[in-house]
């Protein structure tokens, strides 16, 4: 049987994937080199900006279910699914890390939106499946550039 518990913790890797996806992203921001500078730097941006705003809103479900929020690289590194971006990758690289660490972020937000949906937490519910829709959404942009196309 789920419980509220179960729900939390499946929110803190929800929060964890998302933060860590958050980092990656601006990594790739700040890093980007080549002829599609200023179009992935932009992108990136949107994508990293979006972000910033789920990790408080994510976080703040936490706490609403009743428990802290963790908020330490330590306790993040061993929680996420997420490998950290390598600043020295090239453009065609970082689309297609990004792209896969979507689909990660959408496994781990798909299996708490399980969990809320067992325990019926309409709040919690309506979070997840915006943030689903988020996470597709940028995963199809960044698959739909031909450099991650090749490489598939």
């Amino acid at each position: 049987m789920m419980n509220n518990d179960n729900l939390t913790r499946a929110m803190k890797v929800v929060l964890a994937d998302t933060y860590a996806l958050y980092l990656k992203t601006h990594n790739y921001h700040w890093n980007v080199e080549g002829k599609r500078f200023f179009e992935l730097h932009t992108l990136f941006e949107e994508q990293y900006t979006e972000l910033a705003t789920a990790v408080d809103d994510i976080a703040e479900t936490i706490r609403q279910l009743g428990q802290k929020a963790p908020g330490s690289f330590k306790t993040f590194s061993e929680l996420t699914n997420i490998k950290d971006g390598n600043e020295d990758a090239g453009a065609c690289d970082m689309i297609c890390d990004l792209a896969e660490s979507q689909a990660i972020v959408m496994k781990s937000v798909t299996e708490a939106l399980a969990v809320a949906k067992e325990l019926d937490d309409e709040a919690t519910i309506g979070l997840l499946s915006d943030r689903l829709s988020v996470h597709r959404k940028a995963k199809w942009m960044l698959d739909s550039m031909s450099e991650c196309k090749a490489k598939k």
